[in-house]
């Protein structure tokens, strides 16, 4: 089966919002996803990313991102999220959509990509350890939700 990748539409955002509910419930945190269609329309402006889409313009992952600004480095993308329907993993697909972000990084001269993985999942783990990436322990999340 063929593959596309392309930046999210606002036609998207129905099957996106399924697919992070989705995502949510894979993280172990359903309770967490709090966002609507409404907010990302409202919001869209702050909303980037890219979707990969099989042959019956099902959507069957999906990378997010926006930019941050690090005093150590200057402007980064933050990779917000990266996921992959289940039974669309081991395709090549999240290596297509992480590659997307990274070459989109570069055009626009970041000078580099952050993002977050689960200290349980090991093999996405592994997976970003073979792109390269160096995953420390040395920082903890903190969220103030407003």
């Amino acid at each position: 089966m063929n593959f596309t990748i392309r930046e999210i539409r606002t036609s998207d955002y129905v099957e996106l919002i399924s697919l992070f509910k989705e995502f949510a419930i894979f993280e172990k945190l359903p309770e967490k996803m709090t966002n609507s269609i409404d907010k990302m329309i409202a919001e869209q402006q702050y909303f980037k990313g890219f979707i990969a889409f099989n042959d019956f313009d099902q959507i069957v992952g999906y990378v997010t991102f926006f930019y941050a600004y690090y005093t150590w480095i200057g402007k980064s993308l933050y990779m917000d999220d990266l996921y992959v329907k289940e039974k669309f993993r081991g395709q090549g697909i999240g290596s297509k959509l992480i590659n997307e972000i990274i070459k989109y990084a570069k055009t626009t001269n970041c000078h580099k990509v952050r993002w977050q993985v689960s200290e349980w999942n090991k093999p996405a783990i592994d997976f970003y350890k073979n792109l390269g990436a160096s995953i420390d322990s040395v920082e903890s999340n903190c969220d103030l939700l407003l």
